[in-house]
């Protein structure tokens, strides 16, 4: 059997066990105050791990990259929305990109 196959099926085996053994291993609800918490926050951690580096590598300034992530930071603590905080953080790169060559 040809290699790619072999590939496909073990991540295809990891993931369904991934998703099926905490419906067989878990029955009763989660009582740890700790475990709850860790299982609330995981997915934002995830999503920060996996964008973080992206904000500052993907730009042709890595300056451009900070000044966007703060100003996004900012805005979205005053309670700006997801679509605002990401125009202005699309024109901060922009603007900040023409400026600092």
């Amino acid at each position: 059997m040809n290699n790619t196959y072999i590939y496909i099926l073990t991540a295809a085996a990891v993931t369904y066990l991934i998703r099926v053994l905490p419906l067989t291993l878990i029955r009763k609800p989660i009582q740890n105050k700790f475990i709850k918490s860790f299982l609330y926050y995981v997915p934002y951690i995830t999503l920060a791990v996996m964008t973080f580096p992206a904000i500052i590598e993907t730009t042709q300034n890595p300056l451009a990259g900070v000044i966007a992530l703060v100003l996004g930071i900012v805005f979205s603590y005053f309670g700006l929305g997801l679509f605002p905080v990401a125009c202005i953080c699309c024109a901060s790169v922009f603007l900040s990109e023409l400026f600092l060559k």
